[in-house]
């Protein structure tokens, strides 16, 4: 069958004309209600941020038995407005995914395998790495352009990165904790 123009929007307009007139009779509305309140009919709500990136959108993460089933957009959230991008609306991902690592590991220099590690030793690992790095890498002084001593007191051998999903204190606090180290490269999404 071959339509022309004019017969294809007489025949679209008569098939909408014809649904809109037919699903009149029926009020799905309370169906629509119950299906969606019955998986999270007895979770608790928390309000969180989506950690992807540095927009800060709401989210409203819902968890029974202490599992996590589901999460959206937080409707409270003023630039959004509950809505959340394809990123944001697989956050559940990040938390109920089997692969996800769920205990510190550990891969010694030239080693091919990665070992589990308690919490407590990686933590003190990272602090003796951290300080051992600033006494062997610390610049105290410098020579200046007229050939004196200028103090500078910098730490260019430790980088640091921020993450988005801080919020403006935490950030606040790693910029103020690398600047009293010293740290010169410091890098973050709210640029503090």
């Amino acid at each position: 069958m071959s339509l022309n123009r004019r017969e294809f929007l007489k025949f679209g307009g008569t098939t909408a004309a014809g649904v809109a007139i037919g699903a009149r009779g029926i009020d799905v509305a309370p169906v629509e209600a119950a299906a969606t309140s019955l998986k999270i009919k007895e979770a608790k709500v928390a309000h969180s941020v989506c950690p992807y990136c540095a927009v800060g959108c709401g989210q409203l993460v819902y968890a029974k038995d202490g599992k996590i089933i589901d999460i959206e957009g937080d409707p409270d959230t003023p630039h959004t407005l509950g809505r959340l991008c394809p990123k944001g609306a697989a956050t559940i991902q990040l938390s109920n995914n089997p692969l996800r690592p769920t205990k510190a590991l550990y891969r010694a220099p030239g080693s091919d395998r990665w070992e589990e590690k308690p919490l407590d030793w990686m933590y003190t690992e990272l602090v003796k790495r951290y300080y051992d790095t600033r006494e062997k890498h610390f610049i105290e002084k410098e020579k200046g352009k007229d050939g004196r001593d200028v103090t500078v007191n910098r730490l260019e051998a430790i980088a640091s990165l921020g993450s988005a999903c801080i919020d403006n204190e935490e950030a606040y606090l790693l910029s103020k904790f690398n600047r009293t180290y010293g740290i010169v490269y410091h890098e973050h999404q709210a640029r503090v």
